[in-house]
């Protein structure tokens, strides 16, 4: 008997031929969809970098081995930059890191469902808080009660209190993304640790934290590129929104990339100052795309190399 004859074969599986057509036209329109946004990814790389070799070849090489980052007097040290970009970071991974680890270690080993219910919402209303909000926290609260009474020199605006609101504002994504990976552990594994004899501490540090390590170490790398993509909490609290010296101490007035480029420009389509200012914000932004790229690709290859599959 034919294939077309018997209930569901092939062509009946196929559906009819208007019901083919309009799935052609849908998978044409996601695949509009996808062209698009690689279209549009691609004409950004090409602005940020045709711009940014424009303003290398309008300066001196010497410009951008400076004392600080002041684009306006045609001082454009980078290192500054990403000293102050580096310092942020740390200090914001610092915190949010363990603290988002041991909350999802909580939330998926020990926390019962209805302690759950409640404690994740609080972390995503957490994650909803307005960076700019955070910015003023961290201006008026944790510089003058945490990171001045820590350190009595402290600046009125310094790259540690900023860092440590970014921190807070990196706490849910760790948090939420590693406890998803932990849920996504075979229960089977914690059953064959109960059956060995192990504690729950032992099973939730020795077996599943292991099994989930990819999505825990890609959960870290999403809170290192929020970290550094990070712009209105270091623009209100780390001050120096008109330059900075080159320092590697945190408690002093700085900058990161995304920040300067905010300060750069603010208050104009063109910024005022050097001829070259304006140029520089393409340069920084080239400098920081390359840099979040390489952290991504060489983050993907580590969890390729360490996924396990179930």
């Amino acid at each position: 008997m034919a294939a077309a004859s018997v209930p569901g074969g092939p062509r009946t599986l196929a559906g009819s031929r208007a019901r083919r057509s309009r799935e052609t036209w849908v998978g044409r329109a996601f695949f509009a969809a996808a062209l698009v946004s690689v279209i549009i990814t691609v004409f950004i790389i090409l602005t940020l970098f045709e711009q940014a070799v424009e303003f290398v070849l309008s300066i001196e090489l010497t410009q951008l081995v400076a004392q600080g980052w002041f684009p306006r007097r045609g001082m454009f040290d980078i290192a500054t930059l990403l000293i102050g970009t580096f310092l942020v970071t740390a200090i914001a991974m610092a915190i949010a890191a363990p603290i988002g680890l041991f909350s999802a270690i909580y939330l998926s080993e020990y926390a019962s469902p209805r302690i759950r219910g409640i404690v994740k919402p609080i972390l995503e209303v957490l994650a909803g808080i307005p960076s700019v909000v955070l910015g003023f926290f961290a201006l008026t609260f944790i510089n003058p009660n945490v990171v001045q009474a820590l350190v009595p020199t402290a600046k009125g605006f310094n790259l540690a209190a900023a860092a440590i609101a970014v921190g807070i504002l990196t706490i849910p994504l760790v948090a939420t993304i590693s406890e998803d990976a932990m849920k996504a552990v075979p229960q089977a594994l914690r059953e064959a640790s109960y059956g060995l004899g192990a504690r729950r501490v032992t099973t939730a540090t020795r077996v599943v934290v292991p099994a989930a390590i990819s999505g825990i170490v890609a959960a870290i790398i999403l809170g290192v590129s929020r970290a550094v993509g990070e712009t209105m909490v270091v623009a209100v609290a780390a001050g120096a929104s008109g330059g900075s010296l080159r320092s590697w101490n945190p408690f002093e007035p700085g900058q990161t990339m995304t920040a300067a480029m905010a300060a750069l420009a603010t208050g104009s389509d063109q910024v005022a100052g050097d001829n070259a200012a304006f140029q520089s914000l393409f340069f920084v932004g080239l400098v920081l795309f390359i840099s979040t790229l390489a952290l991504n690709l060489v983050g993907d290859a580590f969890v390729r190399r360490v996924r396990q599959a179930y």
